[in-house]
């Protein structure tokens, strides 16, 4: 019994032994090297010449429009033309039935010669009592009363004259024609519709699309921070343009391919909106744009020499809702910087304060860049260093 215990003992003891002696020929386990500074991706702020644009939706109108309406009542005999085609000023698009009117026309006529027949004895008294009453042959009273008969037959020719005008104007009005030239729309009305002086329904409607207007709406604070920039220096006319370009933007997100010059500002704010309407002028030879298309324009309003501009991604809010940039400092720590910015300039953001040249501004690795932090610096967009592989 003795003897087996004895044996178990000198088994256990000798696999400890072995255990022991096996740890002791294995290597100790190595600790990681202590990490190096977080690393993040830098742009170095330098001032640059920045083409300055606004983007503002509005509407195309046609240069110039005319809504064609009857000026005498009647009946259509015959529509003139043919719906969607392009008319010139003065063609006849409708004939109204001009039998009345040619008959006032010819009553007027034989009216006007009555008062001219009328007129030849009245002239020939005045004239034979002008010498008579010279040599006491005829009284003065009965010269007055011919002077005045000629006098009235006078103006009976003269009133039958403007009957006539006005008869032939009427029998004129019964061929209505397009007043501008232009592309004419639907009829409203067809062949034997009665028709009366001015109405208020139009018959057709004739619009110039060779050039289009583009009515956009800009805020008056806008408009009037730009005149400020703009008599300040801050923002110069580009090559002295006379007048700002503007490039059109179609509905479908495509550019229009020519571009238009701005024409003019309202001088009026719009009280109920508190901006300002602007008006640009595009040639449209191929009839792209048509009357009442919804459009972006693109207005170039000068050019900023000295902008400073960050990528967008490297801008935060802080809580109040202020603009915010990681910056590195002294001794490449982590600073955070308030700034304030302008507007959007592409994929950045056109700072006005809080920025200068030279300044090291974090767009990459910003969950790393906490204030006061020492960090690594590499130019953004290149490629990260890689880690040391872990020896065995």
């Amino acid at each position: 019994m003795q003897t087996t215990c004895k044996t178990r003992l000198t088994a256990v003891a000798g696999i400890l032994i072995g255990g022991l002696m096996t740890t002791s020929c294995s290597k100790p386990p190595q600790t990681p090297p202590p990490a190096g500074p977080p690393e993040v991706g830098i742009v170095v702020v330098q001032p640059q010449r920045v083409a300055l644009t606004s983007e503002l939706s509005g509407r195309t109108t046609p240069q110039m429009i005319a809504e064609v309406r009857p000026q005498v009542s009647g009946i259509i005999q015959k529509r003139l033309f043919t719906e969607g085609s392009d008319v010139k000023a003065g063609q006849v698009l409708y004939q109204i039935d001009p039998a009345i009117y040619k008959a006032a026309f010819d009553s007027a006529k034989a009216a006007e010669t009555r008062a001219e027949a009328n007129l030849i004895p009245a002239r020939l008294k005045e004239e034979r009592y002008r010498d008579l009453v010279k040599i006491k042959a005829v009284s003065q009273q009965d010269y007055d009363d011919a002077h005045a008969g000629l006098k009235q037959n006078e103006a009976d020719v003269a009133a039958a004259k403007a009957v006539v005008e006005t008869a032939r104007i009427n029998l004129a009005y019964t061929r209505i024609a397009a007043p501008i030239s232009g592309r004419i729309g639907r009829s409203t009305v067809t062949d034997g519709a009665l028709v009366t002086a001015n109405q208020p329904v139009a018959l057709a409607t004739v619009q110039q699309i060779g050039s289009m207007y583009v009515d956009v709406t800009q805020s008056s604070s806008e408009l009037l921070k730009l005149k400020q920039n703009l008599a300040s220096g801050l923002i110069k006319k580009d090559n002295g343009a006379a007048q700002a370009r503007v490039k059109l933007l179609l509905e479908d997100g495509s550019a229009y391919p020519l571009p238009g010059t701005l024409k003019f500002s309202e001088v009026t704010v719009d009280q109920s909106t508190g901006s300002v309407t602007l008006r640009a002028v595009f040639p449209n030879p191929k009839q792209v744009l048509l009357p009442g298309m919804f459009v972006r324009a693109v207005v170039e309003e000068g050019v900023n020499e000295q902008a400073i501009l960050v990528p967008q991604r490297g801008v935060t809010r802080n809580p109040k809702g202020e603009a915010l940039v990681m910056t590195v400092g002294a001794e490449e720590k982590v600073e955070p910087r308030p700034i304030k910015v302008a507007r959007t300039v592409g994929d950045n953001w056109q700072v006005s304060e809080g920025l200068k040249a030279g300044d090291r501004v974090i767009v990459e690795g910003l969950q790393k860049a906490r204030p006061g932090t020492v960090v690594k610096t590499v130019p953004f967009g290149s490629a990260p260093t890689a880690a040391p592989a872990a020896k065995k």
